[in-house]
Order: C-alpha cells, then structure tokens, then sequence
C-alpha cells in the first residue's frame, strides 16, 4: 500500500503543476460491462462518500479533506467507496436521471462513475474524481477532459464506458443504493463509516475510523487525534457546508460535448 501512496501523490503532484487553465439517451449494454466492487477487505473500516459532481460542499471535501487520507498510513486502514449520485433523481414520467446542478452534473456523474468501474484503483478514480472537483472550485468543470492528460490516465475506456450505456447503469445502481440509505441522505456530502452515517460531523471522519478499526497496531493518523472527537448535534444543523435536495447550485456550464441522454426504462 505504501508504493499506491506514492504513486498517487505523485499523480495529484503532477496534476497541480501542470493543470493549468486554457487560453443523456443510450439503451443498456451488457450488464457483463459492470465489474464487481464488493471485494473489499473485511479487516479494513468501510468509508462511503456519497456525493455530486457539481456541489460545491462536495468538492471542498473531496479535494481539502478526504485527499489527506492519502497522504498518511489511513488508506491503509479504509476500503474508501466513492458514490457520484447525491441529490439526482429518477423521472418516472421518461425513466431518464434528472441531476440537481443539470445535465452537466449528469456527465461528470456518469464518468467518475465509469473511472471507478473501469479502473478499480482506488489510486488512480480518486485522481481524476480529485481533478475534476479541483475544476470544479476554480469554476473550469468544463475542462474536465484535460484531466487525463493532465494525469497521464486513458480517456478512451472512460468514454466507451460513457457511450456504450454502462455508465447510464452504474448511475442507475448508485440511484438505487442512495435511496435505500438507512437513515436515508438528507444532503451531501454523506459520509459513513461502515454502518453509521456521521451527519454533520462528515469533516470528523478520520475519528470515526480510528473508533472502528480494531487492531493493536494503532495507525499514525490515529495517535494524535484526541479522545471522543465526535459531535451530538443533529444533521439538521449542519455545522459544515452542504447541499440539500432541491438546492442547485449555479455553475460554469461545460463546453460543447457529444451530449448523451441515458434510458433506463
């Protein structure tokens, strides 16, 4: 685990340095397209973010919280599930995916979506999922593209997978999980730690591991934090940013790209 450390912090090293800013509807495909992520290891602590593309709350998170379990000994104690799906819903009228933020927030859904079916390093999804939210804060979402170069990752399986109608059944999975969240997601970002979802307190997540994980060999990440770090107040009140169903958030829109409506009916 140590070298997958390095390797990504040396992916989001040369993307800092180098990303710099310039001058849905396709039937199923074979569901055999759709890998399995259920293999994780049972000894780790599971750590779910649920998200969406284009919510502000959620890319800070992504790129100044979460990104940090990388660069210490914590992703060695986690099996980290990223879940591009948020505040969307289904439309029974057309059995299409209406996005909070738009069709933008659809796209970028449905290829971090493809990146972590495709892939399957956790390492490298979480590096273009990193560099897509970085655009994001700085309002360049629509150069989103330029992260595979930017990276040195392959654009072409990410875009078959887009193209090809998978991307439109993991977006369809996802939806599926979401609403059978128990207690179910009132906002996002949604942080849980194996079965208990942490609400408002989601900026408190390496303490919640550390709680969870159970072993004699006490991460670095865990011997500094202090005792009961944890908060009581209720998910109402969130004491951090976050974005609420029904609440869009109104950013930059995409550059013109090959525009791909998604069936699921």
């Amino acid at each position: 685990m140590a070298s997958g450390k390095l390797v990504f912090s040396f992916i989001i090293t040369l993307m800092l340095i180098f990303l710099l800013p310039p001058s849905h509807v396709v039937s199923h495909s074979n569901p055999g397209d759709i890998k399995d992520s259920s293999s994780i290891n049972p000894q780790k602590v599971n750590l779910s973010v649920y998200y969406e593309a284009l919510c502000p709350s959620c890319a800070n998170f992504i790129v100044k919280s979460l990104g940090r379990v990388f660069n210490d000994d914590l992703i060695n104690i986690i099996n980290l599930r990223m879940v591009p799906w948020g505040n969307a819903h289904f439309n029974k009228t057309d059995s299409t995916i209406i996005c909070q933020n738009g069709l933008d927030e659809c796209v970028l859904n449905t290829i971090q979506a493809c990146a972590i079916n495709v892939w399957h390093d956790v390492n490298k999804y979480y590096a273009l999922i990193y560099c897509i939210e970085f655009l994001a804060i700085e309002g360049r979402h629509s150069n989103w593209q330029s992260c595979f170069s930017s990276l040195g990752l392959p654009e072409k399986p990410i875009l078959d997978c887009y193209n090809n109608g998978t991307g439109a059944k993991l977006q369809a999975l996802y939806g599926y999980e979401t609403a059978h969240l128990s207690p179910p997601q009132t906002f996002v970002p949604w942080v849980v730690v194996d079965s208990k979802q942490l609400g408002n307190d989601y900026e408190k997540f390496t303490t919640y591991i550390c709680n969870a994980y159970k072993s004699n060999v006490i991460p670095n990440a865990c011997k500094s934090l202090p005792p009961n770090n944890v908060s009581s107040s209720k998910e109402e009140n969130p004491i951090h940013p976050v974005c609420y169903r029904g609440e869009a958030k109104n950013m930059t829109s995409l550059a013109p790209i090959k525009r791909i409506l998604v069936h699921f009916g």
